[in-house]
């Protein structure tokens, strides 16, 4: 059972997940995606997380601080031999901003969590070979 709120865990599976890279797509829960598909197939690949690290356990907290820790989410993501696109989790109303995320093409699930829970998020976003997006909770 989740301790996320009702409208919180609604507002995560609402979002549009941005991937900006030089391809840019939107991956939405439970939608298969044909551009993550191409990407799996580009890079070799079967699996992605979408993860953030700003505003952890859902604090909200100013840019200069987000800024921080999401730079320190990507560069442990570069020290275990990921890749990372950038992306944007925003909500598809435009009422709440945008926070700053990375898509890691080849991460697993055990792994994307265990950063999930380090970095103190509710959530994150995986998809496996069908390349429909998945909301993980972690709390």
């Amino acid at each position: 059972m989740s301790t996320i709120d009702e409208a919180t865990l609604l507002a995560y599976l609402r979002c549009h997940y941005r991937v900006l890279g030089e391809l840019p797509f939107t991956l939405k829960i439970g939608e298969q995606s044909a551009a993550l598909l191409a990407l799996y197939e580009r890079l070799d690949s079967n699996c992605a997380a979408f993860l953030t690290a700003c505003n952890p356990r859902g604090e909200l907290l100013d840019d200069e601080a987000n800024h921080g820790i999401q730079s320190t989410l990507m560069r442990d993501i570069a020290a275990r031999g990921h890749a990372g696109i950038a992306g944007v989790g925003e909500d598809p109303d435009g009422d709440w901003r945008g926070e700053d995320s990375v898509l890691v093409p080849g991460m697993d699930l055990a792994t994307a969590m265990a950063i999930g829970d380090a970095y103190g998020q509710n959530a994150l976003v995986w998809a496996g070979p069908d390349a429909r997006p998945q909301l993980i909770l972690l709390r």
